[in-house]
């Protein structure tokens, strides 16, 4: 498979997983969490996704589209290690979604990042909230969803707190 076709099936198994965690947590109140913006183009299907919801984003250093970029108020602008953190206390059970975008490509980074965001996941997760991630974030208790059926097994992930 080329690397076209490969990224193709990765966007359209990240925007059918987005979707579908969108509408999982149609009913429960809480804010959004995107983790790693890139280019802002999932943060910006989550805008039209989530309308009414506030999105917090969290970028290492952003790159985005102008339109693409969140106020202030809404991005968390540093080390993830750092901003995550901090924001565990403000959050604490209160979040009905998290995407994470996280991925580099290198398996000894994506393990230790997906490690550090797999134990806080369940700190800042309301109650049924769901996360999709490119990257395997489950933690103990964690309940494996279905992903949509046009999504390969391990191309994506979702996961859902009880």
């Amino acid at each position: 498979m080329s690397r076209l076709d490969s990224f193709i099936r990765r966007v359209q198994a990240q925007r059918a997983c987005i979707d579908e965690a969108i509408a999982l947590v149609q009913g429960l109140p809480g804010p959004v969490f995107e983790l790693g913006l890139g280019n802002g183009r999932t943060y910006d299907h989550l805008r039209e996704g989530c309308q009414g919801r506030d999105i917090f984003v969290f970028e290492r250093n952003v790159a985005a589209h102008p339109d693409c970029i969140p106020d202030a108020e809404h991005l968390f602008e540093g080390n993830l290690e750092d901003t995550l953190e901090a924001a565990v206390g403000r959050f604490s059970g209160q979040v009905a979604l998290v995407h994470a975008d996280l991925g580099s490509g290198r398996a000894d980074r994506d393990a230790k990042v997906s490690a550090f965001v797999a134990a806080r996941l369940p700190l800042l997760l309301a109650p049924g909230g769901v996360v999709a991630s490119d990257q395997d974030v489950g933690w103990p208790g964690a309940e494996a969803l279905a992903l949509p059926p046009e999504v390969r097994p391990g191309r994506y992930h979702l996961y859902r707190k009880g």
